[in-house]
């Protein structure tokens, strides 16, 4: 166990710390399949007999597990070190991908949300927080980009995780079971190899260490400080409830639209299938759309974060909002006119938007609050994730249940739930333009 312990992963003076980016993004990268989880929602329905709603809730659980741990264990991961919390993160992400499996064999749907939603995102929230920690200790000078750098990995992991479960199901599959069970279980494997590859790399600054040349600045009535503020003493400002609403508006408008991206398009585009072989290219194109989405997660959360170094966190954030909100105005209109290319287009720049704020929140918090235990901080933070797991789902199922029973065609009844988003926007952007400095009394001595 010493091996894992805080101290066994300080770096060596003239560690090169461009070393640690690839291992928080290929630990980012496996447990960012969640992202991916989509692609499961109708081999699952046809194994346990039951509506993908209720599938859904296993990616329900696991996102709001994540904000929730990562809330609780915060303090752990700050005194236990990113790879002691990589391998517990391994543990329980793999070990819930492992109980999904068996609930598919079981067929028992309460295995599968335990497994993949509980256990797993306990995995989730460790795993997602300590490699971001990491990067904002090793890059003061950028943390947007070391911030982005780390985050993108979570958002590209449907890039890997929805071709590999699609292919891995496809070779698995015979005439009775759609290879569900033993994807997952696969998956589990090849992921474990990764994050623990990952936990073996990583390290951490010593106490002290900057980069060379690099000299802290600080500027009357800025939104950056060189101050320490404690974590128990940060979730009692104001701020940090603003940021708590703004990152819990965006999550909201972006969560339930990713988590039924490959349905969406199917049932807005594509219609429904009738024969097996029309039925497989569907999932296909859907499987890739929610692919291509995970490439604008990828890519928003990089390019996004690294502009948030000159524009500022606040500005980047009216960004998010109002440009947001115009591209959900439009999808509609781009539904109506059957423009495939525009949908696309517009989808995956409110999603690259939704990445961005995710990876700029963690620079968001380091400005305000100082490093002294920002993954704490963001471990708590992330709750707003867990209510946005709730409602984003919540009102893009419920909202398109409702109008299906109605009568409505199923390609237009995710227009109502586009103008909600737009709303949800807007209350983002109000909290966020109300954000201003902390206060000195709550700088820690």
């Amino acid at each position: 166990m010493n091996l894992l312990s805080r101290e066994r992963t300080i770096a060596p003076p003239g560690f090169n710390r461009w070393l640690v980016p690839p291992a928080a993004i290929a630990a980012h990268m496996c447990i960012g399949q969640v992202y991916g989880f989509s692609v499961f929602n109708k081999p699952l329905m046809a194994e346990l007999g039951v509506p993908i709603s209720n599938i859904q809730w296993a990616y329900a659980i696991a996102l709001v597990m994540l904000g929730l741990s990562a809330a609780v264990f915060g303090k752990w991961v700050e005194r236990s070190g990113p790879r002691r919390t990589l391998v517990a993160s391994c543990a329980c992400f793999c070990g819930g991908l492992l109980l999904a499996s068996l609930g598919v064999y079981l067929k028992s749907l309460a295995l599968v949300l335990f497994g993949y939603g509980f256990v797993g995102g306990i995995g989730l929230g460790l795993g997602y927080i300590a490699p971001v920690s990491t990067l904002v200790k090793w890059f003061p000078d950028r943390p947007g980009m070391a911030t982005g750098m780390a985050i993108m990995g979570f958002g590209g992991g449907a890039l890997i995780g929805s071709p590999l479960g699609q292919e891995l199901m496809k070779y698995y599959q015979n005439g009775t079971h759609t290879g569900a069970a033993q994807a997952l279980a696969t998956m589990a494997g090849l992921y474990s190899l990764f994050i623990l590859m990952a936990a073996v790399t990583v390290r951490v600054p010593a106490d002290g260490w900057k980069p060379d040349g690099y000299v802290p600045s600080e500027q009357k009535n800025s939104m950056i400080t060189s101050a320490r503020v404690a974590v128990d003493t940060a979730w009692r400002t104001p701020q940090f409830w603003l940021l708590w609403i703004v990152l819990c508006m965006n999550v909201s408008a972006g969560i339930g639209v990713l988590g039924r991206a490959a349905d969406m398009f199917q049932d807005m585009f594509l219609g429904a299938a009738v024969s097996d072989a029309q039925k497989t290219s569907n999932a296909a194109i859907g499987a890739g759309f929610a692919g291509l989405l995970s490439i604008s997660n990828l890519g928003g959360r990089f390019i996004w974060s690294s502009i948030s170094d000159r524009t500022g966190r606040k500005t980047v954030y009216c960004l998010y909002f109002i440009l947001g909100a115009v591209l959900y105005a439009l999808l509609p209109w781009a539904q109506q006119t059957q423009n495939k290319v525009l949908f696309v287009s517009l989808t995956a720049g409110i999603i690259s938007m939704y990445g961005g704020g995710f990876a700029t929140i963690p620079a968001y918090l380091r400005d305000l609050f100082g490093t002294y235990q920002v993954g704490a901080i963001h471990g708590r933070l992330i709750t707003s994730w867990s209510v946005a797991a709730v409602i984003g789902p919540a009102l893009v199922n419920g909202l398109y249940d409702s109008r299906v029973a109605a009568g409505v065609p199923k390609a237009e009844a995710y227009n109502g739930t586009f103008y909600m988003m737009c709303g949800l926007l807007m209350v983002g952007l109000v909290a966020n333009l109300l954000v201003r400095p902390v206060a000195t009394k709550h700088h820690h001595p």
